[in-house]
């Protein structure tokens, strides 16, 4: 079994889909692909890209990103934690999968998260700009603190005996620390760090005693180690961002 993790797909975008689309449909076929969420806002081409996904992988793992949690098409009265229950529910009847995966020695164990400001405080040109302030809808009273809260309410906290005996592999979309951000990164792009991730996230990997945590949403590939965890991000991104971002699957060591 091969591990591979990518992130960030946008298949809004139709050369984005049409890559899903063209993956060999054989070559993968043992093996287990990391998504590391923002598919897409359209529950439609949700579907249609995890179901090809799951027809070309062993094992399909899924979290959703801030982009998949969209309601800007969806009825006024739905808001983002039900469209949550939808696209899990989507993700399950395609194929894919948000729970524990164990196959061998390694343990995959997904994250779930949103972003809640332990980055920073939101400026007003963040609050202006950020779609997610407009794209998402959350019941009265709650705002990204409370989700952030509520999501990582939803993962494990701790794992068996036996698994700690194995390789742990966690993954998010969200950032679990700031400092996965390069220092080529302009300073005059750092008033995006409030909604970049949560620190509880990075808790909650080193609790679960991952060596190997995959991430996506900041669109900079990347791999590096800090303190005996390897950070992985491969985001697919936007086409105009073949700089910073891939049209490639990447393979976990």
């Amino acid at each position: 079994m091969k591990l591979f993790a990518l992130s960030d797909i946008h298949i809004d975008y139709p050369d984005n889909a049409r890559w899903v689309d063209k993956l060999s449909d054989t070559d993968y076929r043992d093996d287990v692909l990391i998504l590391a969420g923002d598919i897409t806002e359209d529950t439609r081409l949700l579907g249609w890209c995890l179901e090809r996904f799951a027809a070309k992988f062993r094992q399909v793992l899924f979290v959703p990103g801030n982009h998949d949690l969209w309601v800007r098409r969806e009825a006024g009265d739905t808001c983002s934690l039900r469209k949550f229950e939808q696209v899990m529910a989507i993700a399950e009847d395609s194929g894919a999968s948000s729970r524990p995966y164990s196959h061998g020695d390694t343990l995959i164990v997904p994250l779930l998260g949103w972003y809640d400001y332990s980055f920073g405080q939101p400026n007003n040109d963040l609050r202006m700009l950020w779609m997610d302030f407009r794209a998402c809808r959350w019941p009265d009273g709650i705002g990204p603190e409370q989700v952030t809260e509520h999501f990582l309410r939803m993962n494990p906290k701790s794992l068996p005996a036996a698994a700690r005996q194995r390789r742990v592999v966690t993954f998010s979309h969200f950032l679990p620390r700031l400092d996965l951000i390069p220092r080529f990164v302009p300073a005059s792009m750092h008033f995006l760090s409030p909604v970049l991730g949560s620190s509880g996230i990075e808790r909650q990997l080193r609790a679960l005693g991952a060596d190997t945590h995959v991430y996506g949403h900041s669109h900079i590939n990347r791999r590096i180690t800090i303190d005996g965890v390897t950070y992985i991000n491969n985001a697919f991104g936007y086409p105009q961002e073949s700089m910073i971002s891939a049209r490639r699957l990447v393979e976990i060591g």
